[in-house]
């Protein structure tokens, strides 16, 4: 089984699962190592599906309502890159919803960032630099996902598209060979 089949299967496995599924279990049924599994669900969900790690396993949400155009990317840099990464998203015409790390113990963790503008971005960043704050990505080795807006798919074409040319597109598919 091919990497695009398997993950084809397993947001397949998700859509129809009554309850949570663990990460352990999935591995077992696909046969390949937990990591696997992660990267599997971060490309899936960059791909646009809503999938919540929670302390029980993985979960889809049924029937979830979406206004407009909403995507999920995936990013992985460290903290002297994040205040470009805000930038290339808003400067193209994105609002940042908010940023999702998967923490080992926890499952997932979001915080609402609501980022519409540069000044926005600099507010934000000027308070992270004012707390000594670190950004949710450091328990992930600088890997992430932003939940975001867009007003057409040329908007978020672009701003993947940049992000890419900057390094910060994480290419999470790489390392996900059996």
């Amino acid at each position: 089984m091919d990497t695009q089949e398997r993950r084809s299967l397993l947001l397949k496995e998700l859509k129809q699962a009554k309850g949570p599924l663990t990460g352990g279990f999935l591995s077992k049924k696909f046969n390949v190592s937990r990591q696997i599994i992660v990267g599997d669900i971060s490309v899936i969900r960059a791909g646009g599906a809503t999938i919540y790690a929670t302390p029980r396993g993985y979960v889809m949400p049924e029937d979830e309502e979406i206004h407009g155009i909403v995507g999920i990317i995936a990013c992985k840099h460290g903290p002297e890159q994040m205040r470009r990464e805000l930038e290339i998203i808003v400067d193209n015409g994105g609002y940042v919803r908010d940023v999702i790390v998967e923490h080992p113990l926890y499952g997932e963790i979001r915080a609402d960032l609501m980022l519409r503008n540069r000044h926005d971005v600099e507010v934000f960043d000027k308070r992270m630099q004012e707390c000594a704050g670190k950004p949710l990505s450091i328990v992930t080795q600088g890997v992430h996902l932003h939940t975001i807006e867009v007003p057409d798919q040329e908007s978020l074409d672009r701003i993947k598209n940049q992000l890419r040319q900057e390094n910060i597109c994480a290419n999470l598919s790489a390392n996900n060979q059996k």
